[in-house]
């Protein structure tokens, strides 16, 4: 039985350079990413061009080697194999966010998309298919972290029930807070901030993922993830719509205004 591990709060950047396990090129306040993958090869590699980018790395080779380092130094990001020995990557990725919401990016040399399904499903926020490239794989952090980081300008958004704070990276439902990964709180506020209209998969990876090509798929799995936690009936969605040979559209239930700004 694995035994249960203790995380606490990441350390402040000072400290953390201070534990000396970063990179040394890594400047004060460098994000952290912690590589867990099993290949002394991969993993060289991966840290190396993140060292490069500036980042400070951090590398597990297993499931609970990963866990237990996060606990030591939570992470801003996890770029994770999906196949890890004991323990596979899918199970650290639940575990860490059972414990709080932590960018994920899923490696894996699988080509089956049902494989890559099931690393959006579990909260992954991206994957990457080996074998793929180092500096990919970089602007796949850095494009992460970026969203990742807090819009103190943003003003909270209100529509049918839901409450979205940018700056914060909070939402609530009927004032319940909702826990959302990364990309399922930019797909809803980019919904509550276009009311009525259809996007494409397309036009939505664009959007919300920046990108201007990748796996639709993609998309589809985090529209359904984030149905289920915004939808009182997810199996018959109305507040996220599908539109038939388009894509979806976000219709706000209820009288007034479509959407309404506040301050954060």
């Amino acid at each position: 039985m694995q035994q249960p591990y203790e995380f606490t709060e990441a350390p402040a950047p000072a400290e953390a350079e201070a534990t000396g396990t970063g990179t040394a090129s890594a400047g004060a306040g460098a994000a952290r990413v912690l590589v867990v993958d099993d290949d002394p090869t991969v993993a060289e590699i991966v840290a190396g061009y993140l060292d490069r980018a500036g980042y400070l790395v951090d590398h597990a080779g297993d499931g609970p080697a990963a866990l237990t380092r996060a606990a030591a130094h939570w992470p801003d990001l996890v770029v994770l194999d999906l196949m890890l020995p004991g323990m596979d990557g899918l199970e650290v990725c639940r575990r860490l966010r059972g414990h709080a919401p932590v960018p994920v990016i899923m490696l894996t040399a699988r080509g089956d998309e049902d494989d890559r399904v099931l690393g959006l499903e579990v909260g992954a926020d991206d994957y990457v298919t080996k074998p793929f490239s180092p500096r990919e794989l970089v602007l796949r952090v850095e494009s992460v972290l970026r969203r990742s980081r807090p819009a103190p300008a943003d003003r909270s958004f209100s529509s049918a029930g839901l409450t979205l704070d940018p700056g914060a990276r909070r939402a609530t439902k009927d004032g319940a807070e909702l826990a959302l990964t990364l990309r399922e709180f930019d797909l809803l506020a980019f919904f509550l901030r276009h009311p009525g209209r259809a996007y494409s998969r397309e036009d939505l990876m664009r959007a919300v993922w920046g990108w201007d090509f990748g796996d639709l798929s993609t998309v589809t799995v985090h529209v359904r993830r984030l149905r289920a936690k915004v939808e009182d009936d997810p199996a018959r969605p109305r507040l996220i719509q599908t539109v038939w040979g388009v894509g979806y559209r976000f219709e706000p239930a209820g009288p007034g205004p479509d959407v309404q700004e506040g301050a954060a």
